[in-house]
């Protein structure tokens, strides 16, 4: 018999959070069929031996932290840094966390400056940080009226 997978660059959910949505569309689909980037994103940094003691800082969604954590790296950033802001006057600036060794990056519905400057941060001042993005794509289709930079 041949064996059906799914794939998708769409990092906002998880295997999990797929297997629920085919669920819900009347399709019996197992986790290890289905394949979003924020898995491959997490396996790709397990494959490599990510050290323990690392963190992985998250531009995106719920989905990467979920991966991440089924693969017992740490990650750090995500939703919860949504609401987070900088301020344009003299002096200030934001610390970052030594401890992280990779940024990964996907679709952030709400990504901001903070978060584009704590990512950098970490890849320029974190010795051997790694940067992985969970897909390559220039311009997304959120709605039907146009595509989205």
């Amino acid at each position: 018999g041949k064996s059906l997978v799914f794939m998708t660059n769409n990092s906002t959910k998880s295997r999990k959070q797929y297997r629920k949505k085919f669920e819900a569309l009347g399709l019996t689909v197992e986790e290890e069929e289905i394949f979003p980037s924020s898995f491959a994103a997490a396996a790709y940094l397990k494959s490599i031996d990510f050290p323990q003691e690392k963190k992985v800082y998250v531009i995106g969604g719920e989905g990467i932290l979920q991966e991440l954590e089924l693969c017992g790296i740490k990650g750090i950033g995500g939703p919860e840094d949504g609401d987070k802001s900088i301020q344009f006057r003299p002096g200030f600036s934001i610390e970052h966390d030594k401890d992280v060794g990779a940024v990964v990056v996907g679709f952030d519905q709400f990504i901001n400056y903070y978060k584009i400057q704590y990512g950098t941060l970490c890849i320029r001042e974190n010795p051997g940080c790694l940067f992985i993005a969970t897909n390559c794509d220039a311009v997304g289709h959120f709605t039907d009226a146009q595509e989205w930079a």
